[in-house]
């Protein structure tokens, strides 16, 4: 096989889009003790990616034996890969790169009077030559893939590609806080965060700075051979998603299901179901107990003691929630049941005891407030907790009012509610035995309807912020949201570009305007990842959208009597009521010959 093909076959692994070559070449740059790393990208990566260090830099033998596959002066031995230090390793990233771009390197070391420049076209050797150079590495790509036209159809938009890279960036920038990092993105500065030794410091320099009063710090906890720290969000800032969750193992990002389990257990009896908690740890382990050397990528390792790990990470999680604890309050007095949009809240004060009474119940579909769902006195709160207690009687007259305004002539076949199950379920009886109905799948089937419906019309309701909320993204969910500009508009959201990865919530659907503007777009944009991030880089059909905007607003919603025959009423208004969008039942029935069976009868 020749020279260059094996090269070729080789990038097949190591550079799979333009955010792979960063990576290589940021970690090259780290590795080198860079102090400054400069990363420049246009088009997306594909028409250029330059990545620039003030690192230790090379000789001229070095530039050119660096461009020779599996050469590596990061490796002297086979008893080195028990021992790997670097974040590279493998010595196949500068020649893949080469082999799949138009590639330049121009590299001096520390007191050299000149540098070295070598260019190389698809794996061929064009040019070595003697160049004047500031201490450190340059390495310029372009026309990624203009050799291997197939790849290139492979890849994503531009605006999605560019999104990868600034992730990349992020990334590392978070994982070697000591080292200054700048992204230029086609001629604009995309992030400049100054070195520091203070992590939290660019923890709010990455996801900003609003989040500085709610990090809460994990203690340092040290076992043999492995130690853990970190900062994590409380409770109430879960995500849907486990994007909010960075792992760095000896300074490499790394993912690993162990460690996240652990996280998760740590915050065991604190999150609802469905939600995963925020966390940025930094594990320092002996290298002898971890093998970094089983994935291509060098994203997942093997670690040879895990259940020493899993008490590690378990001890750090908890000694940092008792500390939260003390400053906040105990957290299991605080979170019992999830609101509104799958979010905490505190028990007796709103804890989201309602199917029928969701947000646009709350505050009115058509624009008038009504008195809302939250107990403002003891009478209200015991009922809250599930205790038989009727609620005032102004407050139910009125919702009942809304209800009857709401909702078309009742569509909904003879049941008699019988009760309430686990303030999830209504209990019915039919005419052929017992119907349960699930509130949330309900209420989803309503609000998708709507949100159809509005759109068909050409007017979405919705209920401007007084204040536009701002929320700092990773720069591939930014991706994912703005994509879907035109469905957020549709639906009532206005969602837009506030510069680099912030995007800006001016307004909110009027059927939902009760939620927590933040967490549902964050909640919306961890569905919209989880429907298109393996798709092709389009924006989603309205119908898609719809489907997924009605889930993250159904979410969290509970049954209650008072309003169970207007939340009939309503399902039962829909075009299809007996399933959700994503085609989840709405009721399911038991027959009375089944129920008879159950039993033992067999008439």
């Amino acid at each position: 096989m020749p020279d260059a093909l094996a090269s070729q076959v080789a990038a097949g692994e190591v550079v799979e889009r333009p955010a792979s070559v960063v990576k290589e070449l940021v970690e090259n740059c780290l590795d080198a003790g860079a102090k400054e790393v400069r990363v420049e990208s246009q088009r997306g990566g594909v028409a250029m990616i330059k990545v620039s260090d003030d690192g230790c830099g090379m000789s001229r033998d070095d530039a050119v034996l660096s461009l020779e596959r599996h050469a590596t002066s990061k490796l002297m031995d086979k008893e080195g890969l028990t021992s790997i230090k670097t974040l590279g390793f493998r010595g196949e990233a500068l020649p893949s790169i080469a082999s799949v771009s138009r590639f330049r390197l121009v590299s001096c070391e520390h007191g050299a009077v000149e540098g070295t420049e070598v260019t190389v076209e698809g794996g061929k050797l064009r040019e070595v030559r003697e160049a004047g150079a500031p201490p450190g590495t340059t390495v310029e790509v372009r026309d990624l893939f203009y050799n291997i036209p197939a790849r290139r159809k492979f890849l994503r938009s531009e605006p999605t590609e560019a999104a990868h890279i600034d992730y990349q960036v992020r990334l590392h920038a978070l994982a070697c806080p000591e080292a200054r990092m700048i992204h230029r993105k086609d001629g604009r500065t995309a992030l400049d965060v100054v070195a520091t030794n203070d992590r939290r410091v660019r923890i709010g320099d990455l996801f900003g700075r609003d989040l500085l009063p709610k990090i809460q710090e994990i203690p340092l906890v040290e076992y043999p051979g492995m130690s853990v720290g970190g900062h994590l969000l409380p409770p109430e800032d879960a995500r849907k998603s486990r994007r909010g969750q960075y792992l760095f193992l000896n300074g490499r990002p790394v993912d690993d299901r162990v460690v996240w389990r652990a996280l998760e257990e740590g915050f065991r009896g604190a999150l609802p179901a469905g939600r995963h908690p925020v966390a940025w740890l930094w594990l320092e382990m002996d290298s002898l107990l971890v093998d970094v050397n089983v994935h291509p990528a060098k994203r997942e390792v093997r670690f040879h003691r895990p259940a020493e790990l899993r008490g590690l990470i378990l001890e750090a999680v908890e000694r940092a929630l008792r500390g939260g604890r003390r400053e906040r309050g105990d957290l299991k007095e605080r979170r019992t049941e999830p609101g509104a949009g799958g979010r905490p809240q505190e028990v007796g004060k709103g804890s989201g005891e309602r199917c029928e009474q969701g947000p646009q119940v709350e505050k009115g579909e058509t624009g008038t407030e009504q008195v809302g769902v939250r107990p403002r006195n003891e009478r209200e709160a015991v009922a809250v907790k599930g205790e038989p207690v009727a609620p005032a009687r102004g407050w139910q007259a009125e919702v009942q009012e809304e209800l009857v305004a709401a909702v078309k002539a009742p569509a909904a076949p003879a049941f008699r509610i019988v009760g309430v199950l686990d303030r999830s379920y209504l209990v019915l009886e039919a005419s052929d035995g017992l119907v349960l109905l699930e509130g949330e799948a309900a209420r989803e089937r309503i609000l998708y309807e709507r949100f159809l419906a509005g759109a068909e019309k050409g007017v979405a309701e919705s209920q401007g912020l007084l204040v536009p909320v701002l929320l700092e993204l990773e720069a591939r969910d930014a991706d994912v949201a703005l994509r879907n500009a035109e469905n957020f508009r549709e639906a009532g959201m206005e969602v837009e570009s506030f510069g680099g990865v912030t995007v800006q919530l001016r307004s909110v659907p009027a059927l939902l305007n009760d939620a927590d503007p933040k967490a549902l777009l964050l909640d919306l944009v961890d569905e919209l990842v989880q429907s298109a991030e393996g798709r092709v880089a389009k924006s989603l059909t309205f119908e898609k959208f719809a489907g997924e905007l009605a889930k993250v607003g159904a979410r969290g919603e509970r049954c209650r009597m008072e309003s169970a025959q207007g939340l009939l009423d309503q399902l039962f208004a829909c075009d299809l009521p007996y399933c959700t969008p994503d085609g989840r039942p709405t009721l399911v029935q038991y027959s009375s010959s089944e129920l008879r069976r159950k039993f033992g009868r067999s008439h």
